[in-house]
């Protein structure tokens, strides 16, 4: 029998991780969690479901997702979020592929995501498939800090899985917001340290063209009333990301002129 790596990333994550890492006991033969100095009860059922935790001062979600990979023991792992679900069918398809050879190195699983409660159809978060299972022999994950994802051979066709992962990005809309503004704080640190310009009308402008690619070019109109808050939270998130960029610039550049 092929035996799997399950990792997962937290902080504070305690009203979600149960139901995560109840899923993942179904089809992992171990549990690593990379924790970024939770103060909840994270830790506690961590333990409880006998996870090997590791602390790491969160860096960025593609540094962080690669040290976890670093900390596992087989050669194919599954790579979840603390607020994601593995689906019966899917846990029925990974118990299924672990009782013969797994042949394929990546595997395509897809990922439903909800918003409060409800899945999204459109505005960006419409369902889609990501490669969440490999063998880290011939995949591993990128460095990025935002929409990080598995690199592998271009030689290598992804199998699909029977199945999926249900996304439950936020039981509430503060939830929502609160996830997004830790979003455009490491994003501006990236705006920031990419050298762009960034003058007075460059946040308003860059936030409304974020807001109308949600609304419009992904349908977030179709979503109702769910999909306008994804639209509008676009706008602000944006809209701060890029106004921090814009203060870390102008503090970067005094300092360079206070030195000189």
């Amino acid at each position: 029998m092929s035996k799997i790596s399950a990792t997962v990333l937290t902080l504070n994550a305690g009203a979600t991780l149960q139901a995560c890492l109840e899923s993942l006991s179904r089809v992992a033969d171990e549990i690593i969690v990379v924790d970024s100095y939770s103060t909840d009860n994270t830790l506690d059922i961590c333990h409880r479901y006998g996870c090997k935790v590791k602390q790491r001062q969160f860096s960025g979600f593609g540094s962080q997702r690669q040290y976890a990979l670093s900390l596992t023991t087989h050669s194919f792992v599954l790579s979840i979020d603390a607020d994601e679900v593995l689906s019966d069918e899917l846990c029925s398809a990974i118990l299924r592929l672990k009782q013969s050879p797994m042949e394929h190195r990546v595997y395509s699983l897809r990922v439903v995501q909800y918003f409060c409660g409800r899945p999204m159809t459109h505005s960006g978060w419409e369902p889609d498939m990501e490669i969440r299972l490999f063998n880290k022999r011939f995949a591993t994950w990128n460095l990025l800090d935002l929409s990080e994802r598995v690199s592998f051979p271009d030689t290598l066709t992804p199998f699909p899985l029977e199945g999926c992962i249900h996304h439950y990005r936020c039981a509430t809309v503060r939830e929502f917001e609160s996830k997004e503004n830790r979003r455009a704080s490491i994003s501006a640190r990236n705006i920031a340290a990419s050298g762009c310009s960034i003058n007075r009308l460059t946040p308003r402008l860059r936030a409304m063209g974020a807001f109308l690619d949600c609304y419009l070019l992904h349908s977030a109109w179709r979503d109702g009333r769910p999909g306008h808050s994804i639209a509008r939270r676009r706008f602000r998130t944006t809209l701060l990301a890029y106004n921090m960029a814009r203060q870390i610039m102008i503090h970067h550049n005094n300092n360079i002129n206070t030195d000189a």
